[in-house]
């Protein structure tokens, strides 16, 4: 079996906090050089300070040395800039993963660009939890003839959970487009940044969150028809279930934005009634509670805790 050509220079797209843990696991673990990229620069500024912040809480904490953090952090390199409009990007790339917004229409434009600029070489990864990858790779492959072949072959979900430090599964999704040695280099890719790895086929929500997000739908459902409080949903699952966080937290910390832009795909996507969003969940992202990053989601957060 020939070997499996790894990964030597990366790219992540999005310096969100998915954005953001990509990129700390593959500087620190994958021990690979990356640019980090975002068009706004004080998202990119407060990126670069909490990865040096992250870092340093390791140092102290004894997981890793001084050394290894001073590495990890050389392998980091911010760029401001639309990399949906080819602002920044480079074309000595081996791996690029995008982490924005759970949008359709900025997503497919981006893999538009990315199969338009980027290397045959270059696998072209997502980190969504939940859009097609196929309606991903046919975007990147727009070109006609044997070049748009090649680039939706080389598109491939790597999605990473939240957060990433810390949590140790990374979910693997080929199109129906991807060739096998992309699907090899990316699990090869999650094992290196210390990943276990699970294989999901492009179905609408991919293994976790198909089970996952309807479930926190209902959870938000149950609070809306005053069933009963968010303190007592979560509590229920905490003590009487065994889950290390309740449902209405967990959506908090995911952000309620992206629950609600998850569960339209799975709506839209299978068209089935039991994916409507709850009314209630649609209301607070109108209404700017987002969650924890926002201070305000099924519980406030101070200073964001």
């Amino acid at each position: 079996m020939a070997a499996v050509a790894p990964v030597r220079r990366a790219a992540i797209i999005g310096a969100g906090q998915m954005g953001l843990g990509i990129a700390y696991v593959t500087a620190l673990h994958a021990r690979v050089p990356l640019t980090l990229h975002e068009p706004s620069p004080t998202v990119l500024s407060s990126a670069l300070k909490r990865l040096d912040g992250l870092l340093s809480r390791d140092v102290e904490k004894g997981r890793i040395s001084k050394d290894e953090a001073d590495a990890a952090r050389g392998r980091v390199r911010g760029v401001e800039g639309d990399a949906a409009k080819g602002q920044g990007l480079e074309t000595d790339v081996d791996l690029v993963i995008e982490a924005i917004p759970e949008i359709p229409d900025l997503k497919t434009a981006l893999f538009k660009r990315l199969g338009e600029a980027l290397p045959p070489s270059a696998i072209l990864g997502s980190n969504t939890s939940s859009i097609s990858l196929t309606k991903l790779a046919a975007a990147a492959g727009s070109a006609n003839g044997e070049a748009g072949k090649a680039s939706a072959a080389r598109v491939v979900g790597i999605h990473f959970f939240n957060p990433v430090p810390q949590m140790k599964l990374v979910e693997i999704i080929p199109a129906l487009q991807t060739s096998p040695s992309v699907v090899e280099r990316a699990v090869a890719f999650g094992k290196a940044c210390k990943k276990e790895v699970t294989t999901s086929s492009d179905s609408p929500g991919f293994i976790a969150n198909a089970i996952l997000m309807p479930m926190l739908n209902e959870a938000i459902f149950t609070l809306e028809r005053g069933v009963a409080t968010a303190e007592d949903i979560d509590k229920t699952f905490r003590l009487g279930m065994g889950h290390p966080m309740g449902p209405l937290a967990l959506a908090d910390l995911i952000g309620l934005d992206t629950c609600l832009a998850i569960q339209r795909v799975l709506h839209n996507e299978t068209g089935d009634s039991k994916y409507r969003p709850a009314g209630l969940l649609v209301r607070m992202v109108d209404a700017g509670w987002v969650g924890k990053k926002g201070g305000k989601g099924f519980y406030e957060y101070p200073d964001g805790k």
